[in-house]
């Protein structure tokens, strides 16, 4: 295979009828570590909404067991990439999504910005960072993965395109970012985990995740802006790394999240059905978009 193999066969593929398809490979073959990356910021700019940031820190799930949440968060959405919609392991993916989201008062609004973040933060990322940038037919694809994805989840008034989904982030972060204590204390615990992976070199990791954070996220949280030089360095060494990847022989074989070495919390593995929490459901928590019974190929 040539390095833009990959991205040859996207453009063979129908964006809206292979969307599937073509997210795995961008985020499987094509970007893995980029995509892990991005999805943490995506994850991590959400805490700047109060009432998103708030209720993290009410469950305590971000504070006082943030591994866990890391690794339920990321292995459950690996989940749905890995099985699709309708295999079993995705179906039961989101059913315990919607169990959990389901237990505890939160508005279309709220989720809908969250969906948001994936669609929009990955695409800026390789902008910035990646070994090159989506094309216009991957981000169709993404765009309609995620709005798929919102439509299992029960979540309305779905953005349709990347353009749309663009939009919805940026207005919304606009009309709702603003200080809490207890989101504050949301990122802190985050910043501590991300920078714990790495040892000794953890207050090196601390002040090069804080370089990668905008303006605006950084006056959310009442964080001290990174000096000009940090932010160069850091920035520069991420487009450094892109200049090596691009050079790389294309992966043949998919890298999946569950791969990754920050999922720490199953050492001897996992099944699908029993990550996450399992509060007190308001509901039932089911998809709410019909199934043939039994498991189906993704």
């Amino acid at each position: 295979m040539r390095r833009y193999d990959w991205l040859k066969e996207i453009r063979r593929l129908d964006p809206e009828r292979d969307f599937l398809t073509i997210y795995r490979i961008i985020a499987t073959h094509e970007f893995p570590w980029d995509i892990t990356r991005a999805l943490e910021l995506a994850l991590y700019r959400t805490y700047a909404v109060p009432s998103i940031g708030r209720l993290l820190a009410r469950t305590a799930e971000l504070t006082d067991r943030t591994q866990k949440r890391y690794d339920d968060t990321a292995l459950l959405l690996d989940a749905v990439l890995e099985h699709g919609f309708d295999g079993e392991d995705g179906r039961t993916a989101i059913r315990r999504i919607n169990q959990m989201h389901r237990s505890y008062d939160i508005s279309n609004d709220d989720m809908r910005y969250v969906l948001c973040t994936f669609v929009v933060v990955p695409k800026r990322w390789l902008d910035a960072y990646g070994w090159r940038p989506l094309s216009a037919p991957e981000r169709a694809a993404v765009a309609a993965y995620y709005r798929t994805l919102g439509r299992h989840m029960g979540i309305t008034e779905l953005p349709q395109t990347y353009e749309d989904f663009e939009r919805c982030l940026d207005s919304y972060e606009e009309a709702h970012f603003g200080w809490d204590e207890d989101a504050r204390r949301v990122s802190d615990a985050t910043l501590d985990l991300m920078a714990g992976w790495y040892g000794p070199l953890a207050p090196v990791v601390r002040g090069a995740s804080m370089a990668l954070l905008d303006d605006t996220l950084l006056a959310a949280f009442r964080y001290d802006r990174p000096g000009p030089a940090v932010r160069k360095a850091v920035r520069g060494a991420l487009k450094l790394r892109a200049r090596v990847v691009r050079l790389l022989p294309p992966r043949r074989t998919p890298h999946y999240a569950r791969q990754n070495p920050e999922i720490k919390g199953y050492p001897k593995g996992f099944r699908v059905a029993e990550l996450g929490t399992f509060p007190a459901a308001r509901s039932t928590g089911g998809c709410p978009v019909p199934h043939q019974e039994g498991p189906a190929a993704s």
